[in-house]
C-alpha cells in the first residue's frame, strides 16, 4: 500500500517563501520611490544612492555571522527575528524626518533582510529530497521575485494614494501578519517545535508526527530526475572551531570559492534596477512616463519569475554545465546593456524591452552558485558557506549602486531636474568592470575546482 506523501514540508517552506517574498519587497521597498525618496528628504543623488548601498552593506556584511547563528539557533529563530527587525526599520522609515534617522531604519531592514534567504536556503535540505532542491530552490527564488513585483507597483501607488507614512505602515502591518504566522507554523526541522509550541511548552500532533520528503527519493517535483550532488566532506567540525578557522577552511576549497563568484557577477544589473535606479534611468534618461516606467520594470520582474522556473529543471538536468549557464546568461546581459551605452541617442523601444526581458535572468542564474555550494560544502558548515557565497551578488549590487550615483553627481546629473540620458549611459557603465573581473574570477576558479575534483577523485555525476 503506498503511503501519502506528507504535506508538512510543503506548508512550512511556503510560509518560509512567502517570508521571504516580504523581505524582498522590505529591501526593494525603494524601486519606484528613487524621485519621491529625493523629494520627500530633499536629497542629492549620492545621497539617494546611499540608502540601498547602506543597507546592503550591512546586508553583505552579515551574511557570515548570520550563518554562524544559523548553525547554532535554527531557521525559525533566524527568520522571526528578521522580520522583526524589519518591521521596526519600516515603521521608523515611516516615522522619522531627518534623512539620517531614516538610513539607520534602512540599516534595520537590510539587518532583518540579512537573516532571511540564507535561512529559508537552509531550511530546503530539511524537508526535502536532494534531487527536488534545485526545482525547490528556483521556485523559492520565483516567490522572493513577487515581493519586488509588490515593491515596484502597488507600493508606488499606496505610497502616492495614501502617503509616505501610511504606504511604510502598510508594509510593517504585512511584515507583522507573516511573522505571526510563521511563530505558529515554521520548525527548523521534522519533530522541532514551533515558537509558539516553545512558548507553551507543548508539542502539537502535527510537530510529533512530522516527516521529511527528504527520505523519499521517489517524491519529486520534475520529471527530470537530476544527479546526486551530495555534499564532499572536506572539512570535519569540532568543537570551539573560530570564524576565521572556518572561513580560512571554507576559502581553500575552490569549488567554494567559484560558488561565490557566480554569485557575484550575474545577478548585480537587475538588482541595480529594480533597487534603485531602474525608475530614474527608465523616466528621467529615456523620458517615460511613471506609468510607462512601473510597466516596464514589472515586465523585469516577470521575467525573472518565467527563468527560474526553467533554470531549476535545467540545471538539475546540465549539473556538469550549470555554471556555463550562468556565464552565457551574464554575456547576454552585459552584451545587451554595452548596447545600450553605445546606441547613438535615445535606444529604440525594441532594445529597452530586449534589455527589461534579459537583465532580469541574472537574478534565478545566480541560485546556481547554491547548487555548486552544496556540491563543495559540508553539511555542519551549511549555514555558514551559503552566508559567504550570499555576499557576492550584494557586493558587486552595493558597488555599482553607489558608483552610479557618484558618476550622475560628478556630471552635475545628481537629481530629477538635472537627469539625462547621456548622464546616465556613463554611470551604468560602471558595471562593465564588475562583469569583466566576476567571470574572469569564474574561469580561473572553474579550472582550479576542476583540477581540485580530479586530486581528490571527485566528480559531478
Amino acid at each position: 500500500m503506498r503511503t501519502a506523501r506528507p504535506l508538512l514540508p510543503w506548508v512550512v517552506w511556503s510560509v518560509a517563501a512567502i517570508a521571504y517574498a516580504v523581505a524582498v519587497i522590505n529591501r526593494s521597498s525603494l524601486a519606484s520611490l528613487g524621485p519621491a525618496t529625493q523629494e520627500h528628504f530633499g536629497i542629492d543623488a549620492t545621497t539617494l544612492a546611499a540608502f540601498p548601498v547602506i543597507q546592503l552593506i550591512v546586508y553583505a556584511a552579515l551574511q557570515i555571522p548570520v550563518g554562524l547563528m544559523l548553525d547554532r539557533v535554527g531557521t525559525t529563530a533566524m527568520v522571526l527575528g528578521g522580520a522583526v527587525l524589519m518591521i521596526i526599520g519600516q515603521v521608523a522609515m515611516a516615522t522619522v524626518a531627518d534623512v539620517w534617522l531614516a538610513i539607520l531604519a534602512r540599516v534595520l531592514v537590510g539587518a532583518g533582510d540579512a537573516c532571511t534567504f540564507i535561512s529559508v536556503m537552509r531550511l530546503l535540505p530539511e524537508w526535502f529530497a536532494v534531487r527536488q532542491l534545485p526545482t525547490v530552490s528556483q521556485l523559492t527564488g520565483l516567490i522572493g521575485q513577487s515581493g519586488q513585483l509588490v515593491s515596484v507597483t502597488p507600493l508606488a501607488l499606496l505610497v502616492g494614494v495614501a502617503g509616505w507614512t501610511n504606504g511604510f505602515l502598510g508594509l510593517a502591518a504585512v511584515g507583522l501578519v507573516v511573522t505571526i504566522v510563521g511563530a505558529a507554523v515554521l520548525r527548523d526541522r521534522p519533530g522541532t517545535p514551533t515558537l509558539i509550541e516553545r512558548m507553551t511548552g507543548r508539542r502539537g500532533k502535527l510537530t510529533l508526527n512530522a516527516r521529511s520528503l527528504a527520505g523519499e527519493p521517489e517524491a519529486v517535483t520534475s520529471s527530470i530526475a537530476p544527479p546526486a550532488t551530495a555534499m564532499i566532506p572536506v572539512v570535519a567540525s569540532r568543537p570551539g572551531f573560530g570564524f576565521f578557522g572556518r572561513a580560512r577552511r571554507m576559502l581553500r576549497v575552490p569549488g567554494i570559492r567559484l560558488a561565490f563568484w557566480v554569485h557575484f557577477t550575474s545577478p548585480f544589473a537587475a538588482n541595480v534596477f529594480l533597487l534603485l535606479w531602474g525608475t530614474p534611468f527608465l523616466t528621467g534618461g529615456i523620458g517615460l512616463s511613471p506609468a510607462e516606467a512601473g510597466g516596464l520594470l514589472s515586465i523585469t520582474v516577470l521575467s525573472s519569475m518565467f527563468a527560474g522556473l526553467v533554470l531549476g529543471p535545467v540545471s538539475s538536468r546540465f549539473v556538469e554545465r550549470r555554471v556555463w549557464i550562468n556565464v552565457a546568461i551574464t554575456i547576454a546581459i552585459a552584451s545587451v546593456w554595452i548596447t545600450v551605452f553605445l546606441w547613438p541617442g535615445t535606444p529604440p523601444m525594441w532594445l529597452l524591452i530586449t534589455l527589461i526581458l534579459v537583465m532580469p535572468l541574472g537574478g534565478p542564474a545566480s541560485m546556481i552558485s547554491f547548487e555548486v555550494l552544496r556540491s563543495h560544502s559540508p553539511q555542519s558548515f551549511a549555514g555558514f558557506a551559503t552566508g559567504l557565497v550570499n555576499t557576492g551578488g550584494f557586493v558587486a549590487t552595493l558597488l555599482a549602486i553607489l558608483f552610479i550615483g557618484l558618476v550622475l553627481d560628478v556630471q552635475g546629473a545628481g537629481s530629477p531636474e538635472d537627469y539625462s540620458l547621456h548622464a546616465f549611459k556613463w554611470a551604468f557603465a560602471v558595471q562593465v568592470p564588475l562583469w569583466i573581473l566576476g567571470l574572469t574570477m569564474i574561469f580561473v576558479e572553474t579550472r582550479r575546482t576542476k583540477r581540485w575534483m580530479a586530486e581528490h577523485g571527485r566528480r559531478l555525476r
